[in-house]
């Protein structure tokens, strides 16, 4: 009877805790800090679209309830002004307001926060925040350098590369290659992985030229295409984003250099209106998901929040869509908003979105997840429904190759906290 009866209390108890955790959560902001140059010469405009993006994702959270029986979700934007260092610098203010989640990109603000929010996390053990790398690429974030407080929600460059250069290499057309790439963590995993892959698959290519050129730093891209001329090379690999890429493939056009482009960011916001016709027809470029893939229901979505925010483009960058979808689901499966729970609860989660099946890893926390290969063509084209930024042109889905077959071998020794 005693027994009986002290099973009784603590299940009472737990009830109690479980109704007083849920009456807090229905009170409570869960803020994310969205660290992003949003001033500088880097791409701005691409940067304030994806806060869109994100705020559109936490709407749609939000919308459903919230999370915990009506807690809401929050984006919070900070200036990184894109600077590893600018970024340390706006990681402490983020800590100091106790904001717990941090969403971030490009892959030398992703190695400094990564390394920074590990050591804050040491030396606070009961305040601990968690890195939710939508974008950042470099492999070793989820190899060499990975650690238990980073995820990340996008495929790293040697799986999307993989993708990329299988293609290039069913090309019969294609005997020469040009690579051009920005001189950082990014561009330069790019580069490597390029001449690696190739070689392999298609051993008769040639690497006519491999280029580093300082990010953001170019004005003038015409010396560099009378050297991709000079070459003879007939197709161009770049891993450029933003100016790099926009200049890079005006100048070609203006050049009449005849070569077809492979790029891994030719979709990014403000580059399709900045190239225009100089893409059409000789642009094919790596994607996530895109809006011509989506079904009835997500284009819906898509265009009734380009109207709401005003956006440049459908808000269908899938990474982001995942990302705020998989973290309110973990913390559902946690039942707490805490970034330990949260982080156990991401591991191995599953993710059925409008792209297919995809996961992360619970190993190296490393997104497996379907990738496309895509054409810059005229819409109104079979498959090319809408356009993108009003420019008359957008993306054809040339090949999707599923999770399973993107699988990059696993290279990480993760160090866990105790549960």
């Amino acid at each position: 009877m005693a027994s009986l009866l002290r099973g009784l209390v603590v299940s009472v108890l737990v009830a109690i805790a479980w109704s007083s955790q849920v009456a807090r959560g229905a009170e409570e902001t869960i803020k994310i800090a969205y660290l992003a140059p949003l001033s500088g010469s880097l791409n701005v405009l691409g940067f304030e679209e994806w806060l869109r993006n994100f705020r559109a994702a936490a709407d749609e959270i939000n919308a459903r309830g919230g999370v915990l029986g009506g807690a809401k979700i929050e984006i919070v934007p900070f200036d990184n002004k894109g600077s590893p260092q600018e970024s340390l610098l706006v990681f402490k203010q983020v800590t100091d307001q106790n904001i717990r989640y941090v969403a971030a990109t490009i892959s030398s603000v992703a190695l400094a926060l990564t390394d920074a929010v590990a050591k804050h996390n040491a030396r606070n053990p009961d305040q601990p925040v968690l890195f939710l790398d939508y974008d950042a690429r470099e492999p070793s974030l989820t190899e060499s350098k990975c650690n238990f407080w980073h995820f990340r929600f996008h495929p790293h460059t040697d799986m999307s590369l993989s993708v990329l250069t299988d293609y290039i290499a069913r090309q019969p057309s294609v005997h020469k290659v040009f690579l051009i790439n920005q001189d950082y963590a990014w561009g330069q995993s790019v580069s490597r992985g390029a001449v690696e892959m190739l070689a392999r698959k298609r051993p008769d290519i040639k690497i006519v030229g491999n280029d580093l050129i300082p990010l953001g730093k170019v004005k003038d891209f015409s010396p560099y295409v009378a050297k991709i001329t000079a070459s003879g090379a007939d197709a161009v690999l770049t891993g450029n984003w933003g100016n790099d890429l926009t200049l890079l493939i005006k100048a070609a056009h203006d050049a009449d250099l005849k070569a077809m482009f492979y790029t891994t960011h030719a979709w990014a916001v403000g580059t399709p209106a900045a190239i225009g016709p100089s893409g059409a027809d000789r642009v094919k470029t790596i994607m996530q998901w895109h809006v011509n893939e989506a079904d009835a229901a997500w284009q819906k979505r898509l265009v009734a929040y380009r109207e709401k925010y005003k956006a440049l483009q459908y808000l269908d960058y899938l990474p982001i869509w995942q990302t705020m979808d998989m973290f309110a689901a973990a913390i559902e499966r946690a039942k707490s908003t805490d970034p330990a729970k949260v982080a156990w609860a991401l591991e191995g989660m599953e993710y059925n979105g409008p792209s297919g099946r995809s996961w992360l890893r619970a190993e190296d926390h490393q997104v497996m997840a379907p990738i496309y290969v895509t054409s810059f063509v005229k819409a109104g084209a079979p498959g090319v429904k809408y356009d993108t930024e009003n420019t008359g042109f957008g993306f054809k889905t040339e090949v999707k190759v599923d999770a399973d077959k993107t699988v990059p071998p696993m290279l990480c020794k993760m160090e866990r906290p105790g549960r």
